[in-house]
């Protein structure tokens, strides 16, 4: 029988070394990072009090990550999603700037980025992020998503098609390109 204590640090341990990796799950998710760490946090508390099942898992961050990805589905059924615009930026934000190459392309790129992936609906962006940032085989987005294989790559390939109606990509590597380099 593991002791509590035991039980502890095994959790402790595995926040400290998949956290980054569950961050950027979250943050492919949501599109925001408040709203990945607050997912995040909110799986991991809610997993804590059940981390005996966890850890009985053969792969226990897959385990976690379905639960943060059936969270976040059921999170957006329950509530709108909301974003907040600032007009002006943030104080000292010029002296940073000054200071800093400029990454004007890069930070452009990723913005459509995001405002393409957010044509998406919710099980799509999921199965995107699923396939193409963590390169799962569509067996296990289909375990991930709780649907069949077949629904998975009618997910995808209805996401691609959205993605490629943009205009912006218009060739079939629009999922590698979204997701090759993505993070927080």
């Amino acid at each position: 029988m593991v002791s509590t204590a035991q039980q502890d640090e095994a959790f402790a341990a595995f926040v400290r070394s998949e956290s980054d990796a569950l961050l950027k799950t979250g943050y492919l998710l949501t599109r925001n990072g408040p709203d990945a760490e607050e997912l995040v946090q909110d799986t991991l508390v809610w997993l804590y009090p059940r981390w005996a099942q966890v850890q009985a898992a053969e792969y226990r961050l897959a385990y976690v990550r379905k639960a943060m990805v059936n969270r976040f589905l059921a999170g957006k059924r329950r509530k709108a999603a909301t974003e907040l615009y600032l007009e002006d930026a943030p104080a000292g934000l010029a002296d940073q700037l000054e200071s800093t190459p400029d990454r004007t392309a890069e930070v452009d790129e990723r913005d459509l980025m995001w405002r393409e992936l957010g044509v998406l609906s919710d099980r799509q962006r999921a199965a995107v992020v699923l396939r193409f940032f963590h390169d799962l085989p569509d067996e296990e987005v289909a375990g991930v998503l709780d649907c069949r294989v077949g629904t998975v790559r009618s997910l995808i390939s209805r996401a691609l098609s959205a993605l490629r109606m943009t205009g912006t990509f218009a060739d079939d590597s629009v999922g590698s390109y979204y997701l090759r380099n993505v993070g927080p």
